[in-house]
């Protein structure tokens, strides 16, 4: 007689485990608690997607010696932006999660990846539980610039058959359209709940590490951006993407928030075209193409984003407060950070922000991480208070502290060359930062201040 599943409470947001509801749990989340069904030891070593009179393959221990190195066993996606965000290509049995929100391009990403991959490396399988085969098909006929004859279409969400397909096709890649639609029979709980999610994710990183096939997971997103659902598939991952962008605009930025075979925080840019997504090669100049010499409050920056270099505009509009307190709006930017550098402003410049509004916004819809963007934020807010326009050609960065002294920031050496590289002459950064460059590009001014109202007197006399 098979015997009565336990039941257990699981948070959704850390995966924790109790025997009785919480109100809140360990990781600080409230009301997070699901109820789940646990089969016993038993009955799981006895359920397998391979069927009776299968059995699957078993792992067995190997010398590190004999491993090759994960560096040399990657697939080419013929996407140049997202080999470099996956860290050089796909790793042969990694698992990789994308998130986004609806009609930002996943799918159209996807589909451009597998075209490529099914040219050179042979079948891919693309399983879908949201669109049929022939949307798919529509789809691959606009992105892809011709006819592929291994790019294999599955619309289905119960993980047996897929199983029972991905063993008697054998690809060479796997895409699964999404894995909140996914579903196991044994599960009695809902597609997409806590025990749905786990069951399925644990099955494909089996299917994936067991035969050295990459999987591609599409995930959805909440209104605020997180991933929806429970977040125990990001710890079963290797790899957590996020695409992003705006539907009125061209840009999509690709950034890698967990990559075990890779840089984290790592960006890929593309713009949507009618023919699907083209890679934008010089992201830099994007950012800077409405930068205007003279401009009151707008004043560009450099940031490191994973392995690269970038160059961003900053804009700043500060204007009286007609009615109650005033606003402090940052876009891009921290709030918190802003609210710091306002009051440093006020403090060591002399400033009175008290009943000004601030706006601030980092152009081109990016959320640079990091603090080397403050030196540009409060010269931007300077120069609008002031009404003091800024040269095109010069550029701000460093950290601002609660001093208001300046501090270090790294790769200096690179953001200076991507700054010489795109035209710009004068560079506005720490003397710390300033001293430890051994050589800079010719015709390039580096002026190393220590503190912001240092800061301030370059960026006036070069505004007069």
């Amino acid at each position: 007689m098979p015997k009565k599943a336990k039941t257990v409470f699981v948070c959704r947001e850390c995966g924790y485990e109790s025997a009785k509801w919480m109100g809140q749990c360990i990781c600080g989340a409230w009301n997070s608690f699901e109820e789940e069904k646990v089969q016993s030891v038993s009955d799981a070593r006895s359920r397998s997607f391979a069927g009776e009179g299968r059995t699957a393959k078993v792992s067995k221990p190997s010398p590190v010696s004999e491993i090759k190195s994960g560096n040399h066993e990657r697939l080419d996606t013929g996407i140049g932006e997202l080999n470099r965000v996956l860290g050089g290509g796909l790793v042969k049995g990694s698992l990789t999660l994308i998130s986004g929100e609806p009609g930002i391009g996943k799918s159209t990403l996807i589909l451009q990846a597998a075209s490529y991959i099914a040219g050179k490396y042979g079948k891919v399988l693309y399983v879908s539980g949201e669109e049929s085969e022939e949307q798919i098909k529509m789809r691959a006929d606009r992105v892809c610039p011709e006819s592929v004859e291994n790019l294999y279409l599955l619309s289905e969400t119960n993980m047996e058959n897929i199983s029972d397909a991905f063993r008697e096709m054998k690809p060479a890649f796997l895409i699964i359209d999404s894995i909140q639609t996914m579903y196991v029979p044994e599960a009695e709980s809902a597609p997409g709940s806590i025990s749905q999610v786990r069951s399925c994710g644990n099955e494909l990183m089996r299917m994936g590490k067991v035969s050295g096939v990459p999987v591609f997971i599409v995930a959805h997103v909440t209104k605020s951006g997180e991933l929806a659902g429970p977040k125990i598939i990001e710890h079963l991952v290797d790899c957590v993407l996020n695409f992003t962008g705006e539907r009125n605009h061209e840009l999509r930025i690709l950034r890698s928030y967990k990559n075990r075979f890779g840089t984290t925080s790592e960006i890929g840019a593309f713009e949507m075209a009618e023919e699907g997504l083209t890679e934008i090669k010089n992201l830099s100049g994007t950012f800077l193409e409405d930068l205007e010499d003279g401009n009151e409050g707008a004043v560009a920056t450099a940031v490191y984003e994973g392995t690269r270099p970038l160059l961003l505009e900053v804009q700043a509009l500060v204007s009286p407060a007609n009615i109650g307190f005033a606003r402090r709006t940052a876009i891009g930017a921290d709030n918190s950070r802003l609210a710091m550098i306002l009051a440093v402003l006020e403090r060591k410049a002399g400033l009175a922000m008290i009943n000004q509004d601030v706006y601030v916004n980092i152009v081109g819809g990016l959320k640079p991480e990091g603090t080397s963007y403050d030196l540009a934020v409060a010269l931007a807010v300077y120069s609008s208070y002031r009404g003091i326009g800024s040269s095109s050609t010069t550029l701000a960065i460093g950290e601002i502290g609660l001093t208001g002294d300046l501090r270090g920031i790294q790769n200096t050496e690179k953001l200076v060359r991507e700054a010489a590289r795109m035209g710009f002459r004068k560079i506005i950064l720490p003397a710390k930062s300033a001293a430890k460059l051994s050589e800079h590009p010719d015709g390039v001014l580096l002026c190393g201040v220590r503190n912001v109202s240092e800061a301030i007197a370059v960026f006036r006399n070069d505004g007069e």
